[in-house]
């Protein structure tokens, strides 16, 4: 992905204490990172690096809404998502983020790119499954809730009389010892 200018923070020229930063996220920021598993995105980022003398402490915190199709019936509806983030920048010999808490810059380096933080912080709180408001609370009309509605199992009931049809009769009889007691 291409760095832009936006999602760099320089944190040189900054004085101690904690500066806030906050950015509204699209889909086009999406597009960068070539993820098109939804139609429009409109979410906000804020994101506060608290800068001390050896380290930086970053804090990513979203909330917005993404549009989705839904998982059962394929109608498309805007997910309210939220989420956070805590990242400690320390520095060293060279450039390391394994570890995804942890970022080390080297020593020399002068500002941080955010991008891909945010990026995967949004991404990872969006719900593997994605269920229209509608279908919970049984307002949605459609014609994949009409076919479902249709083939569905009926009651447990008429399942359960006819396993008990089918028993053999030596575990009937031994059913009786525990209710007879």
């Amino acid at each position: 992905m291409k760095v832009t200018n936006e999602f760099l923070i320089p944190f040189v020229g900054l004085k101690l204490g904690k500066h806030q930063f906050e950015y509204q996220i699209n889909k086009k920021f999406f597009d960068h990172f070539e993820y098109d598993e939804f139609e429009t995105a409109n979410i906000k980022v804020n994101v506060v690096l608290e800068k001390k003398n050896t380290m930086l402490e970053v804090t990513f915190k979203h909330s917005g809404t993404i549009n989705v199709p839904c998982d059962l019936t394929s109608e498309e509806f805007d997910l309210p998502i939220k989420g956070n983030l805590n990242l400690v920048v320390r520095f060293g010999e060279e450039f390391n983020n394994d570890n995804e808490e942890l970022l080390i810059l080297p020593i020399g380096e002068h500002q941080i790119d955010v991008s891909q933080y945010i990026y995967e912080m949004i991404v990872l709180s969006i719900p593997l499954k994605k269920v229209h408001p509608g279908v919970k609370d049984g307002t949605l009309q459609s014609e994949a809730l009409d076919k479902l509605n249709q083939i569905k199992v009926k009651d447990s009931i008429e399942v359960k009389e006819i396993k008990e049809e089918n028993t053999d009769p030596r575990w009937d009889k031994l059913k009786t010892l525990l209710t007879d007691k």
